[in-house]
Formats: structure tokens, C-alpha cells, sequence
């Protein structure tokens, strides 16, 4: 069990509520445990007492003592320089927010591509080279998130793990559930959307356009969105679900219903009046919130990532509240 730890806020955290702070970073401590802590004065804020509701700042010091659950959701706080400057095993250690003996669970970082590719430098699938087991069997990728999407990833440790969860997601018996903004507000507060996607080749490399039934190469996609909170009408909070798996689906779905998710560079296409909002990052804001899938030893894998910085200064700035996902259930 670590001792006291001063632990610094950062930037994409300034005016979260030290409650939910404390849920990004240790998800598995109890409620009652933190309002014991908090009652107790053992955890601070610059040195002086807090409480729940009490607004951080990016710069300020919390104390956190000797909570007995480990650290989560590291990975969500990577930018692209630490990226850049840290080893593949120790990243990949930082990205960690699942282990057993047959799955990893990483949340990846916007920006970190899954695979290699045209441009690419660094990838998960050649970092993980360096968690070899003793036999010598390299972690498998089941499944991929673009480049620029951040969040749950599942990776399995053996041969035949990969093989159940690939068979998994081969007959949807997998859940995966991803949090967007998006442009504007969408008529219907839940919604199916059901087209056809094809792949075509552009300048700036593959892109996926709504295509006719029959078409050739063309492939059947269906997503589910629900609204979960919206600033005015300009801006709005989607939970989407992907119930098919084709490349860039969500994004070109959130488009094809004329709200495309903020920062896309692909499917983006603002009118000449439409302003970027100020205070918002101009990257990609679609995250891989959870994903439920059967574990290969049998049981259920339930893993749920926090958010990458850029999107949770983008919810602090429009006053969106993670705990309304849950209440609107």
C-alpha cells in the first residue's frame, strides 16, 4: 500500500468537483470511504480541508493518504508529449485499468494509434512486444479504436483467449458504449440510425460514405445514440452504441443525421457561420466510455475508462455532469 501522495491537478480537470476528481483517479474507492477521508481532514487541498463539492484547479496539490485500491485511468491523463517520452512497457503500465490472468483492459490515449499504418511511429500492437509472457506469447489485439478516439481497448493475454473474444464480438455478444459531442442538438432524444457504409480512397487517406443498398462493397451499419445533456442548442452530449463494427461508423452515423462529432477532421464539415466554441479543444471527442464483453474463463468483463483531458476540460467548460449517464438510465 503506497504512503501520502501529493498528487497535482491538471489542466484539463480546472473546476471538477474533488468528488469526481477522486472517481477519475481511484474509481474503486467506495463513497462513504471518501466522505470519511474528507470528514477527517486526511485528504486536502493546498494544504487545507475540502469537501465534496469543493471546485480543483489546475496546479493545485490534493493529499490523498493510504486509500488501499490502486490508482485507475491513468492512461486517461497521457498527452501526446508524455507519449513520446516514456518507455512501451511503462506506458503500457500507465494505460492499464484491467488485468487477470486473460485480458488486459488499456485506456488508450487520443492520438496513440492501435496498429501500424501510413505515418504511423508508435502503435499498441508493437508495444506490446514488450510484455512477453515467459513462453514467449505476445498480448493479441481483439478489436481497434482510431487513432484519434481515446478510451477502452481489450487485449488478450493468450492464443486461445484471443480467440473467444474475437468470436465474441464476431456474434455481438459484446456491449460497448462511447460518450461523443457533438454539433447541435439532435430532434430525437434516441434514435437508431441504419445505412449502408463503403470505403473509398481519397487524398487524405480512407474515408467511409453513406452508400445504397446494394452497392458494391458496401456493408450494413447500425448505431444507437441517446442525448444525454446539451448546452443551448449548439452543443450536445451522446452516448452512442455501435451494434456493428465498421470502420469509423459513429463518426460518419453522428454526421449522416447532421450533428457530427466536434474535432473530427473527416467528417466535420461546419457551415461558414458556425464558430468553434472557445475554451474547446479542436481534437476529436468521441471516447470509448465501456465496454462489456464475456470473459473467456466465463463471467463478464465490465470495464469503464475515464475520460482524455481535452473532453473532460470540454465537459467542466459547458457544465456537463458524468453523473447523468446514470441517471437517465
Amino acid at each position: 500500500m503506497a504512503g501520502v501522495e501529493q498528487i497535482k491537478v491538471e489542466d484539463g480537470e480546472s473546476g471538477m468537483r474533488l468528488d469526481r476528481w477522486f472517481k477519475a483517479h481511484y474509481p474503486g474507492l467506495a463513497f462513504g470511504q471518501l466522505q470519511k477521508l474528507l470528514r477527517s481532514g486526511q485528504i486536502r487541498v493546498d494544504g487545507g480541508r475540502a469537501k465534496s463539492d469543493t471546485r480543483v484547479e489546475p496546479g493545485q496539490m490534493v493529499r490523498v493518504p493510504p486509500l488501499g485500491v490502486d490508482r485507475k485511468g491513468a492512461g486517461a491523463e497521457l498527452t501526446l508529449n508524455t507519449i513520446r517520452g516514456t518507455g512501451d512497457g511503462d506506458l503500457l503500465s500507465k494505460m492499464l485499468i484491467h488485468e487477470d490472468p486473460k485480458v488486459f483492459v488499456f485506456n488508450k490515449p487520443s492520438g496513440l494509434a492501435v496498429q501500424g499504418g501510413s505515418g504511423v511511429t508508435r502503435n499498441v500492437d508493437d508495444m506490446l512486444e514488450a510484455w512477453r509472457n515467459k513462453k514467449g506469447e505476445k498480448p493479441r489485439l481483439v478489436h481497434r479504436l482510431d487513432r484519434d478516439t481515446s478510451g477502452v481497448l481489450v487485449v488478450a493475454r493468450t492464443r486461445l483467449a484471443a480467440m473467444k473474444i474475437a468470436e465474441a464480438f464476431r456474434t455481438r455478444e459484446t456491449k460497448k458504449t462511447y460518450w461523443a459531442l457533438v454539433k447541435g442538438v439532435p430532434r430525437k432524444r434516441d434514435e437508431k440510425i441504419s445505412t449502408w457504409l463503403v470505403k473509398e480512397q481519397t487524398l487524405d487517406g480512407d474515408r467511409m460514405r453513406i452508400a445504397k443498398h446494394g452497392e458494391d462493397g458496401a456493408d450494413h451499419a447500425v448505431s444507437y445514440y441517446r442525448v444525454i445533456e446539451q448546452a443551448g442548442q449548439s452543443l450536445s452530449w451522446l452516448e452512442m452504441e455501435p451494434y456493428t463494427g465498421r470502420t469509423h461508423q459513429l463518426r460518419v452515423h453522428a454526421a449522416h443525421i447532421g450533428h457530427p462529432i466536434i474535432g473530427d477532421p473527416k467528417y466535420f464539415e461546419a457551415d461558414i457561420n458556425w464558430e468553434f466554441p472557445g475554451g474547446i479543444q479542436n481534437r476529436l471527442h468521441l471516447h470509448a466510455r465501456r465496454i462489456v464483453i464475456p470473459h473467456p474463463d466465463g463471467g463478464v468483463v465490465d470495464v469503464t475508462a475515464a475520460m482524455p483531458p481535452h473532453m473532460r476540460q470540454s465537459w467542466n467548460l459547458l457544465g456537463f455532469d458524468e453523473a447523468s449517464a446514470e441517471e437517465d438510465r
